[in-house]
């Protein structure tokens, strides 16, 4: 504008009677303390079949002790965070400025004399919430979502809460978290025979979100063949594979990998677990056999303390010997014995990758 003057006073005169109204709300608002909202809660419906706010909160108050009894926060914090997580919805600034869900909240319970990782709390939630009392209770009564049509906006909660576990480095069983909060709505409806649908549906997600940071669905595949219920042990999985992946023995050994689960789907015999030194009269299945015991003692330290980058490093050095013992070696011989041995050898071998990922699937 020409008369930028003009346009200031005129903005001037739509906010000052906003900011007027909102000064009027937070002085009505602060003459209750934000918990006194908790009761009015029982009278909005959540959903339902699920129940209330106040009886949503109150779920999501034990699952959030639950959590942070698992990760070693402060469980009185996090079930007093919970209770309150809604309360600022009743208030008059949140009813007039909509927006500001979790902001007031917060502001409200620092005004309240509230602990500040409480306060803090207000606000976090909606960034988003640990959804999996949601997730639960809209698989329980069969309303999960379908095609395009995700009426709860499930896809961006189950993906939110991952992203929390993953980012925020924390050490949680997603499966053990989802049976905690199908326990939790067991006054409202059955959800036990919807947790594995709902543990399923939400570490889909992760397909996605690795494919935002330019990671190969196979890889991801490899790891999710493994069911890992730890969602950070899964990330921590696809991170190893995607190093591996740029070694120069990866596409040999995970051609072996390939070649070794064909092999041993076709056996209908039970194959043995031990390898008997005896029966190894080949040189290339000794220096096999060798190199694989050598790696057993070396990655599963590596393993135990999640190190599975260093693992599978380390496994790479096997690339050479599986060369020769492919090239030189006839795994089904006619010989029983031979050929029993031979697979338990191929057998151990393929374990010592299946600790971090399926790469016969890469």
């Amino acid at each position: 504008s020409i008369n930028s003057a003009a346009v200031s006073q005129g903005n001037e005169r739509v906010i000052r009677p906003r900011f007027a109204d909102a000064k009027f709300f937070w002085d009505q608002d602060c003459k209750v303390k934000l918990d006194s909202q908790r009761e009015a809660t029982k009278k909005i419906v959540f959903q339902q079949k699920l129940g209330t706010l106040f009886e949503k909160t109150e779920r999501v108050s034990v699952l959030a002790g639950f959590i942070a009894n698992e990760i070693g926060a402060d469980q009185q914090q996090a079930m007093r965070a919970a209770e309150l997580s809604k309360c600022d919805l009743l208030s008059n600034m949140v009813q007039e400025f909509p927006e500001l869900q979790g902001i007031m909240g917060s502001y409200y319970a620092k005004h309240d004399g509230e602990d500040d990782a409480v306060a803090a709390a207000m606000q976090e939630q909606y960034q988003p919430a640990f959804a999996g009392d949601v997730i639960m209770g809209i698989f329980a009564i069969d309303m999960k979502p379908t095609g395009s049509k995700d009426p709860f906006s499930l896809r961006r909660a189950a993906l939110g809460a991952l992203r929390i576990i993953i980012e925020g480095n924390l050490d949680l069983d997603l499966k053990a978290l989802l049976l905690q909060a199908a326990s939790g709505l067991k006054e409202k409806v059955d959800a036990s025979n919807a947790v594995e649908d709902a543990f399923t549906f939400m570490m889909e997600r992760l397909k996605a979100y690795y494919q935002d940071q330019g990671i190969n669905t196979d890889t991801v595949n490899s790891v999710a063949s493994l069911h890992p219920i730890h969602p950070l042990d899964f990330h921590q999985r696809v991170k190893a594979v995607s190093t591996f992946r740029d070694l120069p023995e990866s596409e040999s050994l995970a051609a072996a990998n390939k070649r070794i689960s064909n092999i041993l789907k076709k056996v209908d015999s039970e194959i043995p677990t031990e390898v008997s030194q005896e029966l190894l009269n080949e040189d290339a299945e000794k220096a096999l056999y060798k190199a694989v015991v050598a790696q057993q003692e070396k990655v599963q330290p590596l393993y135990a303390k999640g190190e599975y980058s260093e693992a599978l490093s380390s496994l790479a050095v096997l690339r050479e010997d599986v060369d020769n013992f492919f090239d030189n070696i006839m795994v089904m011989d006619n010989n029983e014995s031979l050929k029993n041995n031979r697979l338990a050898l191929l057998s151990q071998l393929r374990a010592l990758f299946l600790e971090v990922a399926d790469l016969s699937r890469l």
